[in-house]
């Protein structure tokens, strides 16, 4: 108990460096998000609409946009970029033809970027509490797309948004609004992945990259959370039960169907590689999805410098079905190779050489976290055990 009681005093201190950098915070607050009839931010509850969680359970931990967003982000080329180790982590996005990389070092101390990428406005999100990255549509609030910001407030020690349309409020694991006028609404997802800046780079070299010129000045490369996901760690501000199939902070990728949920612990992927990767052909529901993990990447929650922080690799997952063909994969002399055409794939879901080359597998509803939040979120979920 004392051991806990000290990591757990690490931890909050570590949030409290990373929420008064560079603002005008005296003090950490804790308090329930419904102490007063209104809410924290004078918004009433409509009439007729039941939020979907005990709101009581939203713990305000610092003021409103004490984490900045950034809302004007700044890229470089991939070329340009020589300030990331090769094997940090970064958010990957792909969509219309165009790649964009979110590295964590920057992201951590963010949390969300409201961006656009071709022609649709995203909003990027990162929840380091529960190394949950998340990338969102923007909707349309009034004819205009709204954007995102810290509310300071968990849930389950997880990241609640607030859009500045009209202040309602949105668990970034669930993407639903809980409390405010859009209550009920639902953020629809755009797969993206955590994966090491050289895979990235090297798949997509005209690719851009989030710059640190962010407009703030942050430790950029360290990590405010040293030894987080430890797995003798607790998670913070966590009140739930934990669901004793894992260790809490053990990393997960969790893959949705519906109302399936399946988490693949991240030592079980690595335990089945063959040269550094996994391809686990699996289903969740009535959907045949594929999971790849290739080592490399770093934690971004791990040693204080993250760039030297220990290699828990990369997990990301497609659906299987490609046209009218469900595609079975296996890993051949360090490569991903389809068993019906030979084909070379990458971690990326696009195929690089033989019959299939140039074609791409459609992102699963799909995301990394840690057990205790996936478990909290989704507790009728099962638990790849390997095979």
């Amino acid at each position: 108990m004392d051991e806990e009681r000290g990591a757990l005093g690490v931890i909050a201190g570590s949030l409290v460096a990373l929420l008064l950098a560079g603002a005008a915070v005296a003090i950490l607050v804790t308090r329930s998000a419904s102490s007063d009839a209104e809410g924290s931010h004078g918004r009433v509850q409509p009439a007729g609409e039941e939020p979907s969680i005990d709101l009581s359970q939203i713990i305000e931990v610092v003021p409103r946009d004490a984490i900045p967003a950034i809302d004007e982000p700044e890229f470089q080329r991939v070329s340009e970029v020589d300030w990331l180790s090769g094997q940090e982590p970064v958010i990957s996005l792909q969509l219309s033809g165009e790649a964009k990389a979110y590295p964590l070092q920057i992201m951590t101390w963010h949390e969300i970027v409201n961006d656009g990428i071709g022609d649709t406005a995203v909003t990027v999100t990162f929840c380091p509490l529960c190394n949950t990255a998340i990338v969102f549509k923007r909707p349309e609030v009034d004819g205009d797309f709204t954007t995102f910001g810290t509310s300071g407030s968990l849930y389950n020690s997880n990241l609640v948004m607030y859009d500045r349309s009209t202040e309602s409020l949105w668990p970034q694991a669930t993407g639903e609004a809980v409390k405010g006028p859009l209550t009920g609404e639902q953020l629809e997802r755009i797969p993206a992945q955590i994966v090491a800046w050289e895979d990235f780079k090297n798949v997509f070299p005209q690719g851009q990259v989030l710059s640190r010129d962010t407009g703030y000045e942050r430790s950029y490369g360290s990590n405010p959370y040293p030894g987080y996901d430890n797995v003798d760690t607790p998670p913070f501000l966590f009140t739930g039960e934990i669901d004793g199939r894992l260790a809490a902070v053990e990393r997960v990728l969790g893959v949705q169907s519906g109302d399936h949920f399946v988490a693949f612990p991240y030592f079980r992927l690595e335990q089945q590689a063959g040269s550094g990767v996994t391809a686990v052909n699996a289903t969740v529901g009535p959907d045949p999805v594929i999971v790849f993990w290739k080592e490399g990447a770093t934690s971004a929650l791990d040693k204080t410098d993250i760039a030297s922080s220990k290699n828990v690799g990369a997990a990301v997952a497609f659906s299987r079905t490609l046209g009218k063909e469900t595609l079975d994969f296996k890993v051949e002399d360090g490569n991903i190779v389809d068993t019906t055409t030979g084909s070379t794939w990458n971690i990326f879901g696009e195929s690089t050489s033989g019959e299939l080359a140039g074609e791409k597998l459609e992102g699963a509803d799909a995301f990394d976290t840690l057990w205790f939040d996936w478990a909290a979120f989704h507790p009728s979920t099962t638990v790849w055990e390997g095979k």
